[in-house]
């Protein structure tokens, strides 16, 4: 059965019909999250719909504090919160709201109605088009307007996205990068862990297939001239934390469609915010006191193919 389908048997929510609110979860499923695991369920009620981290789908060795599911989640949720606006609702976002509660991400409610404006709609328009870049980018250099809306797309979230064009600090990145790639490939875990997620060339609903063109972008290179070839970027917020992971995957995912409607793709170089004295490591060689969350490259280069979606998770209110 379809995820139209599946969705229908609860109903729908927020004064929407039940097909008009399966394809807005169907649409807050084109998120990006860790090897692809979608790790994300909803709940709904004629009131609400609640955002729930899907603990079975956690992977304990890349991520074991749950920090990257989190921002996986706060991904689906800007999609969610999007999609609202695109059908004249006004979301009310309440962030990690039960400590009792630690699967509930967030709850969303009716605030109104509101007219998507332009950028709104054009982000949109983005959301089936983006994906994760998993090929070569080309040299060919990031404009300085794409470079101030993707800068202006985080800070509008509560993030902040360092481009790093410091040549001695890529050099560095670079190192850092490499390092943490080799640590985590000797950890047969982290190595099994991988292979139960990507490569499979059967079909399946989630993970990343080898049609995708393989799970992990080579480590950054050395010694690149600013200005050429894709960016650095290092997006982080205040701190830490449930609240704040979750901000960082709203910001995450306005920076990835901001980058798709300026013609951009971008890839993750998660080493180094997976390996945690790696990661210290990058917040202190950028100067900051905010952990970094994600690092993206950011660039131009021929699409790839999308990675499987599975049918959203509902669960009856």
């Amino acid at each position: 059965m379809d995820a139209t389908g599946r969705t229908e048997r609860f109903g729908g929510a927020l004064g929407l019909d039940a097909r008009a609110t399966a394809g807005l979860l169907v649409l807050a499923t084109r998120a990006p999250s860790l090897h692809n695991s979608q790790p994300w369920r909803f709940r709904l009620c004629p009131d609400r719909i609640e955002l729930r981290a899907d603990a079975c789908r956690r992977l304990p060795v890349a991520d074991p504090t749950g920090r990257e599911q989190r921002i996986g989640c706060g991904a689906a949720l800007y999609t969610l919160r999007l999609a609202l606006v695109g059908a004249g609702i006004r979301p009310i976002v309440t962030r990690v709201p039960d400590a009792r509660d630690p699967d509930l991400v967030a709850v969303v409610r009716r605030g109104g109605t509101v007219r998507a404006s332009a950028e709104q709609q054009r982000l949109l328009d983005a959301v089936p088009r983006r994906r994760t870049h998993r090929r070569p980018f080309r040299e060919t250099p990031v404009p300085g307007t794409a470079r101030s809306a993707l800068c202006r797309a985080a800070f509008e979230e509560g993030a902040w996205l360092q481009l790093v064009t410091e040549p001695a600090e890529l050099v560095q990145l670079g190192t850092l990068a490499r390092e943490a790639h080799t640590r985590q490939a000797r950890d047969p875990a982290f190595a099994a862990e991988v292979a139960a997620w990507t490569g499979d060339a059967g079909v399946r609903d989630d993970g990343v297939p080898a049609s995708a063109g393989g799970p992990r972008p080579a480590p950054v290179r050395p010694g690149r001239a600013p200005g050429n070839g894709p960016l650095i970027g290092v997006l982080s917020v205040h701190v830490d934390g449930p609240r704040e992971d979750l901000r960082a995957g709203e910001a995450l995912q306005r920076v990835l469609l901001t980058a798709t409607a300026e013609g951009l793709a971008a890839s993750f170089l998660s080493p180094l915010v997976e390996v945690p004295d790696v990661r210290d490591r990058v917040r202190r060689l950028l100067g900051g006191t905010r952990p970094p969350q994600v690092v993206l490259r950011l660039g131009h280069g021929a699409a790839g193919p999308a990675t499987p979606r599975r049918a959203p998770v509902v669960e009856p209110g």
